[in-house]
């Protein structure tokens, strides 16, 4: 059994990631600094709220050099919404704030027709791109359905990480990237039901 280390940074949807891990077969377990990341075989980012205040609980905790060595190392590594985000450069929230520059790329606001309610809640589609992670995307559709809630999207010039990719208003932003052991997404796997699941299952299968 592949042991996940969910990380507890002071924010985050913890309980029902933690949850939809131990649904797919996983040994879950939320942790809350980097030296509880020992033996572990998958790193999850879960996160929702403020960047600016993300990136300095990171700091704060020593999460943010822990994430950059793992990533580094190429060691399986799942992100979802902020957890997708922080990966960037930058990010136009609160004002401004450096990410963890794991790839090219900034954060921006959703800027969209008055008609358009921020931040973009709910079912939206998820258009796969093939070749940059075949084998993850693999029991997916282009239009298959996933739970968003943001305010802020990704904008990367790194077409060869874009695994899936949403328009909203006539904004088109990236909702998913991969590159090698690692996946992250804009929408919340956990709150996607059966395809969510679908999600973390075949990641964790890919992990083994």
């Amino acid at each position: 059994m592949k042991k996940v280390a969910v990380i507890d940074y002071g924010m985050g949807n913890l309980m029902s990631v933690w949850r939809a891990w131990q649904k797919v077969g996983a040994d879950a377990e939320i942790i809350s600094s980097p030296a509880q990341m020992e033996g572990a075989d998958i790193l999850v980012f879960p996160g929702q709220g403020c960047i600016v205040d993300t990136m300095a609980l990171l700091k704060k905790t020593g999460f943010d050099r822990a994430i950059t060595e793992w990533i580094s190392a190429d060691r399986p590594f799942f992100g979802i919404c902020l957890g997708l985000q922080a990966l960037f450069e930058r990010s136009e929230e609160g004002g401004g704030v450096d990410c963890l520059g794991i790839f090219e790329g900034s954060v921006k606001k959703l800027r969209l027709p008055r008609e358009y309610k921020i931040p973009h809640m709910g079912w939206d589609n998820v258009e796969f791109q093939r070749g940059v992670n075949d084998a993850l995307a693999a029991p997916f559709s282009s239009g298959d359905q996933f739970y968003f809630v943001h305010s802020y999207y990704v904008d990367t010039p790194r077409a060869d990480i874009i695994l899936g990719s949403t328009e909203y208003g006539g904004c088109k932003f990236t909702s998913a990237v991969a590159r090698g052991k690692l996946a992250a997404t804009q929408f919340h796997p956990e709150k996607s039901q059966s395809k969510g699941l679908e999600l973390y299952a075949k990641f964790l299968e890919l992990s083994a």
